[in-house]
């Protein structure tokens, strides 16, 4: 089966020598001065005049920045980044515009991400060498996997991680080919003991990625503490230690929910699954560093993007359906249904597993939405008093200002 065209980027890791690492860093550092300096005067604007400054006034601003002494500096690094985060920034403030982000605020030297991206004209790409702009050699880049074939990077993006390593990131066109599902469609319960649960009874375990590294990296993170404040050479050991154990982490999570996402689209036309609010889940600190680990909004995306590309369906259902109260036999709504019960029987003789009886319901739910043609299912107005916290994961009630939610 074949999707249209799609923009996919493709990301290796590669080692820069010791001339290219210093451009980079370089640019690095003008990139973050010239958004700085951009959000500064559009915010100076908007305060004082009541003006939106756009993005061709912010280009005009750069070039007169590069005429001053005190910034001359920007001369030295290529200026398409230098262009590309002023488109961004613009990109940030027509989302705050519309209400579906904050404002954007000013990016710090240590805590920002350190990239730069660049256009076509700030790099060539031949015969599987790439070469930015300012550079006299090809980057040497661990080619892991291969580009589409035909395909020409149409955007590059270079980034430093806070493990040290480098990697670029080429968006290229590709026609993506995944072949015909065996399944019809499947629901998706999310948990924490069992990271997915699905429609047909199959528990996917979830391998809780942070817990094998936890006492290695706790320690780490307690000697980047002892380590006295500034840019001194142990405490840059110290946070790259600390830095490589959190990329571990993340790739050995990442890694998994590749796979996983990946077999589902591979396997079903329609994916349903809960709409939740994982942000507010997020503020119970009992629960916040399972929750953070089991990584369930990455999972949504990936399957969303994912199905985009091969031609398969993600429906959500509202996180207020009562998926584990319903009988999915006889459709028996139970009255309550404490946390410690993980099977129960319904009083028409069905026996339950508590996470597989929620797939099955959330699979009936996604499917009587798209047969009504109302594609995802509405989000209500949270009710006086209750939580929105999924149901399988909240602690017992006794937890202080939280009430037992309805699914």
């Amino acid at each position: 089966m074949t999707a249209s065209h799609v923009k996919r980027a493709f990301k290796y890791r590669f080692h820069p020598t010791d001339v290219q690492a210093a451009e980079l860093s370089r640019t690095f550092g003008c990139v973050r001065k010239v958004y700085n300096l951009a959000l500064a005067a559009r915010t100076e604007a908007w305060a004082l005049r009541q003006e939106r400054v756009n993005y061709n006034a912010t280009s005009a601003m750069l070039t007169q920045w590069k005429k001053t002494e005190e910034l001359a500096y920007l001369c030295e690094v290529s200026s398409v980044p230098l262009q590309q985060t002023l488109r961004h920034l613009q990109g940030a403030f027509a989302s705050f515009w519309a209400r579906r982000a904050k404002y954007p605020t000013f990016k710090s030297r240590k805590k920002s991400r350190r990239s730069a991206e660049y256009t076509t004209s700030g790099f060539r790409y031949r015969d599987g060498r790439l070469t930015l702009a300012k550079m006299a050699e090809p980057l040497a880049i661990v080619w892991s996997r291969p580009l589409p074939e035909g395909a020409s990077p149409s955007t590059v993006t270079v980034s430093h991680g806070s493990a040290g390593r480098w990697f670029v990131s080429m968006l290229c066109d590709d026609r993506p080919v995944m072949p015909a599902p065996a399944n019809a469609a499947v629901g998706i319960d999310v948990g924490i003991t069992a990271l997915v649960t699905l429609s047909t009874g199959e528990k996917i375990t979830n391998p809780k990625h942070e817990r094998r590294d936890r006492e290695r990296l706790a320690k780490a993170q307690r000697d980047l503490a002892r380590k006295a404040r500034g840019d001194g050479a142990n405490r840059v050991k110290a946070r790259l230690k600390a830095g490589r154990i959190h990329a571990r982490i993340a790739d050995r999570r990442r890694d998994f929910l590749h796979k996983l996402t990946t077999r589902l689209v591979h396997e079903n036309q329609v994916v349903v699954i809960e709409d939740l609010t994982v942000r507010n889940m997020l503020k119970n600190r009992r629960l916040s560093r399972a929750i953070a680990d089991a990584s369930w909004t990455e999972l949504r995306s990936m399957l969303e993007y994912k199905a985009g590309w091969y031609g398969r369906e993600v429906i959500t259902v509202d996180r207020w359906y009562p998926s584990s109260k319903l009988c999915s036999a006889c459709g028996t709504l139970q009255t309550r249904m404490p946390l410690n019960v993980r099977e129960w029987t319904c009083s028409c003789g069905t026996t339950h597993d508590r996470d597989v009886n929620a797939a099955r319901n959330i699979l009936a739910a996604g499917l009587a939405v798209t047969a009504c043609g109302d594609g995802v299912r509405p989000q209500r107005n949270t009710p006086g008093g209750q939580s929105s916290m999924k149901q399988e994961v909240v602690p017992a009630p006794r937890t202080r200002g939280v009430s037992q939610p309805r699914g």
